[in-house]
């Protein structure tokens, strides 16, 4: 679950992002519009939380051109966060294809219960708990639970373990998942997620009876599988 913050105020961009990272989300921050604007343009993310008084491009305008694209980038859910809180701004802001709109000041647990929200419905029909044998992860809560007992993760373990169960059956390659669990910022080679993998792997084996396990697929990637008792 990769997510756009823009947000031009450095404090609170850190504060925000800390908080949705610290909910197992991967988060990436741009400070103005027009790099909003490009990454929107180049990249896909799950959420967009957009301030809308931003230098170099309003975020008004990041929202009509992003809708203005279509496809499937085009229709990415977008929560406005920002000051122009007004009846005339929320009505703006919708009418020009927000999805939900958030004005400043706010209190951490209603952003994240709006993003949590946003994210479930971006999820229309899928599962709202994901299985593999006795391995589930609850998209509601985000939690992971492994023979009935809670599953300890790192974040960025989670954000591969969650990549992975999300999509039953099919396979993920390195690329993909590197991209879902680091965001464009982060200083990393593409082959921590090996390591990942393998703490993840010695994790799901302390429980031979879990039925639950990650197969590698040479020349493919990774796909999550459950194992005969």
């Amino acid at each position: 679950m990769r997510i756009l913050l823009v947000e031009d105020h450095v404090e609170l961009s850190h504060w925000v992002s800390k908080a949705l990272r610290d909910a197992n989300l991967t988060v990436e921050c741009a400070a103005n519009g027009a790099d909003a604007d490009t990454l929107l343009h180049t990249q896909d993310y799950a959420l967009v939380i957009l301030d809308l008084t931003l230098p170099r491009m309003d975020g008004l305008d990041v929202l009509r051109r992003l809708r203005a694209r279509g496809g499937s980038r085009g229709g990415t859910p977008v929560l406005i966060l920002t000051a122009r809180g007004n009846l005339e701004d929320r009505v703006q802001g919708l009418n020009e294809g927000a999805d939900d709109y958030l004005a400043k000041p706010f209190e951490l647990a209603e952003l994240e219960a709006r993003v949590k929200a946003l994210l479930r419905r971006r999820s229309g029909n899928e599962a709202l708990v994901h299985r593999c044998g006795q391995l589930s992860f609850d998209t509601i809560s985000r939690m992971f639970s492994y023979c009935g007992e809670p599953l300890a993760l790192t974040p960025r373990e989670h954000a591969v373990l969650e990549a992975l169960i999300s999509r039953p059956g099919r396979a993920l390659s390195k690329e993909k998942l590197f991209q879902e669990v680091f965001a464009l910022e982060d200083d990393v080679n593409i082959d921590a997620i090996e390591l990942y993998v393998h703490r993840i792997r010695k994790k799901l084996e302390r429980r031979p009876d879990g039925g639950a396990a990650i197969v590698t697929l040479r020349g493919i990637g990774y796909l999550m599988q459950e194992k005969p008792a």
